[in-house]
């Protein structure tokens, strides 16, 4: 069984660099991934297909465009994305978003 963590102000737990997302991987293990990024103005992660997932923003504004559709996203907006999905992002503005990724059932 996971221990229990408490974020008391997630801002702390989202770290800013110019080189892409460095996420902080706040439980990841075989069942499941969950991660606090961030990405600064102008930053991408390519379009690339992955498990289930849910995607919750934080902070900022941008983009996640998934299997071609894309999506206005800012601070407050949710996108559950079903197994095999083709996602990527892109940030107008300093973005932070919290990501639970979830491992295919075998």
């Amino acid at each position: 069984m996971s221990e229990v963590k408490y974020f008391p102000d997630w801002q702390e737990q989202v770290t800013f660099v110019p080189d892409g997302p460095k996420p902080n991987f706040v439980e990841d293990n075989d069942k499941i991934r969950v991660i606090m990024a961030g990405l600064e103005a102008g930053q991408k992660i390519p379009q690339h297909p992955e498990s289930m997932a849910v995607y919750h923003f934080l902070a900022g504004n941008g983009w996640m465009t998934v299997n071609g559709e894309r999506f206005a996203v800012s601070a407050g907006s949710t996108i559950y994305m079903p197994a095999g999905s083709v996602r990527g992002m892109e940030a107008e503005t300093k973005m932070a978003f919290l990501a639970v990724r979830v491992a295919p059932q075998e």
